[in-house]
């Protein structure tokens, strides 16, 4: 099958990082209305994986953040991921951070953002899920959840148990995103205090819900790269004590060591792509060693091949989930990756 995404990056490229990502989904969801997306795209094997009390039809997922609202549901699910997380969705709408705000660096496979939860609100991506073909007919969409920035931090648990309450009877799973570096002080809920007290509020809320939905929704924490192995061995053992289904790993990095030398190396915002490969797969050990068999992980950052997410398995991950890699690499590292990790 012709590779179409190598003809259009190219001119994607000439674009503004931001308004290319529109212009993307937007063809995406005409050709998967017209039915030819299935014609363009080489669709994965099925290669069930259970996680969590869920199926998943392939261990290749999309990451939180490409899909802020929900708004392209249908025609990514029709790219052959085997799950879809949506997000990050806020309790209010906000514009997120001023433009330009997505920078790409080609020279090192990578794009900095701080695009800053930029989102229409929990409501409004709750109805288009629900709206959407994927989900009603059993496609897994998780929902990442994140605080307002007009929110202040030591009020953040506030905004996700609001979140968590309008998200839990649509979600197949929930993501708490605390490691955005982004939103003003976020990754402070990385600390034990902070992060002891927001996921104590959480369990409180799942339980409430569970009561009221009579089903307990799978909970998921996504960490960034940045942290020491003090710091890792410390949220394993607040996720094992609040009985956190899963953890992501990871987020994007504020280091720059990779980038600084490049046109905008420097910009403000989280790094993503090949230069947070092995710092993520690190973090991927680090929590293996410490949680063993006990909260499986999902692994992402800097998959561009499928050796990457190979590499990400071995390290301990059960899941992969791709943002950036697909940016360079289109549509088509999907089926490689899912092939790459194909269960003999």
């Amino acid at each position: 099958m012709i590779d179409s995404y190598s003809l259009l990056r190219p001119l994607l490229f000439c674009m503004d990082p931001e308004k290319a990502h529109n212009v993307t989904l937007t063809n995406i969801d005409r050709a998967e209305r017209c039915g030819i997306l299935r014609y363009l795209i080489d669709q994965p094997v099925p290669d069930p994986r259970t996680l969590c009390g869920m199926t998943f039809p392939n261990p290749v997922g999309l990451a939180a953040g490409l899909d802020k609202d929900g708004k392209h549901i249908d025609g990514l699910g029709a790219l052959g991921f085997g799950f879809l997380e949506i997000g990050t969705v806020t309790p209010l709408p906000q514009p997120g951070n001023p433009k330009p705000r997505m920078f790409r660096l080609p020279q090192a496979q990578a794009i900095i953002n701080r695009m800053g939860f930029n989102n229409d609100g929990v409501d409004a991506c709750v109805k288009r899920v629900r709206q959407s073909q994927y989900w009603q007919n059993g496609g897994i969409v998780g929902l990442n959840i994140g605080k307002n920035a007009s929110t202040p931090i030591d009020e953040a648990a506030n905004d996700y148990v609001k979140a968590m309450a309008a998200v839990y009877e649509i979600a197949s799973y929930i993501t708490v995103n605390i490691s955005s570096p982004n939103t003003q002080n976020l990754r402070a809920l990385q600390g034990e205090e902070m992060l002891r007290s927001l996921l104590g509020s959480l369990d409180l809320e799942r339980e409430r819900l569970c009561d009221l939905f009579a089903i307990r929704k799978p909970l998921f924490l996504k960490i960034a790269p940045d942290l020491d192995v003090d710091d890792v061995s410390l949220i394993a053992d607040l996720l094992l004590e609040f009985g956190i289904d899963a953890v992501i790993a990871t987020n994007t990095t504020i280091a720059r060591d990779a980038v600084q030398n490049l046109p905008y190396g420097n910009e403000a915002g989280g790094l993503s792509g090949a230069p947070v490969k092995n710092a993520s797969t690190q973090i991927i050990k680090a929590l293996k060693s410490k949680l063993k068999d006990e909260i499986p992980i999902i692994g992402v950052g800097g998959i561009l091949s499928g050796s990457d997410a190979q590499e990400k398995v071995d390290a301990g991950a059960s899941l992969v989930q791709l943002y950036s890699g697909l940016i360079y690499r289109g549509p088509e590292l999907i089926a490689k990756c899912a092939k790459a990790l194909r269960s003999k």
